[in-house]
């Protein structure tokens, strides 16, 4: 059996996270192994649990979304960060793209694109696993 996807949550809202809480329970290759409410603590966060995979909000107190991603890709290029958002903001996604982001999801992304993103986001991180 292959080991199951690492992934940390970083939103500001509490909803968000338990709602993506209990999303993660329903899959067996994936697993959430850490929870941030801003992109400071992500950064922390990242260092000490090494997620491949991190679901990153992009308006967040204490350090946004995007210099958050820029600080964990500078450091750990090996993990994958995946764009959150309520509004399709070009300028924010582009913006996030910039700062290594591989992707984006509206956060009323369904279920399924959510597991599909995460799973195209670990294999391009780790291609010789496909």
């Amino acid at each position: 059996m292959t080991q199951p996807i690492r992934v940390m949550i970083v939103d500001d809202h509490d909803v968000v996270r338990r709602g993506l809480t209990i999303f993660f329970q329903a899959f067996d290759d994936l697993e959430l192994v850490g929870e941030a409410t801003n992109g400071l603590e992500a950064v922390q966060l990242a260092d000490q649990f090494k997620p491949d995979v991190v679901l990153m909000d992009l308006i967040m107190p204490e350090m946004d979304g995007v210099t958050a991603t820029r600080h964990i890709r500078s450091k750990h290029p090996e993990i994958q960060v995946i764009a959150l958002t309520s509004f399709q903001d070009d300028e924010s996604v582009e913006a996030m793209m910039k700062a290594g982001a591989v992707g984006y999801l509206l956060k009323n992304a369904s279920i399924d694109e959510l597991a599909s993103t995460i799973l195209s986001a670990s294999k391009a991180a780790h291609p010789q696993s496909n």
